[in-house]
């Protein structure tokens, strides 16, 4: 049987809240599915970050 996750309380809560799974749900996941969603959020997080609005201290393309 597998143990549960050994990570912090604080970076359950924010990987619970991001991956939309109840704490207890993400604390018993296997470790395979756990890698496999996190990578699943990593490759919807840049896509996100390329839609950001532009700094302003960089000059607008003309």
């Amino acid at each position: 049987m597998s143990q549960p996750l050994q990570i912090s309380a604080e970076t359950a809560v924010k990987l619970a809240e991001q991956l939309k799974v109840p704490i207890e749900h993400l604390m018993h996941m296997p470790r395979h599915i756990l890698l496999q969603k996190m990578a699943e959020l990593a490759k919807s997080q840049p896509q996100a970050a390329d839609t950001a609005k532009p700094d302003a201290s960089e000059p607008e393309p003309k």
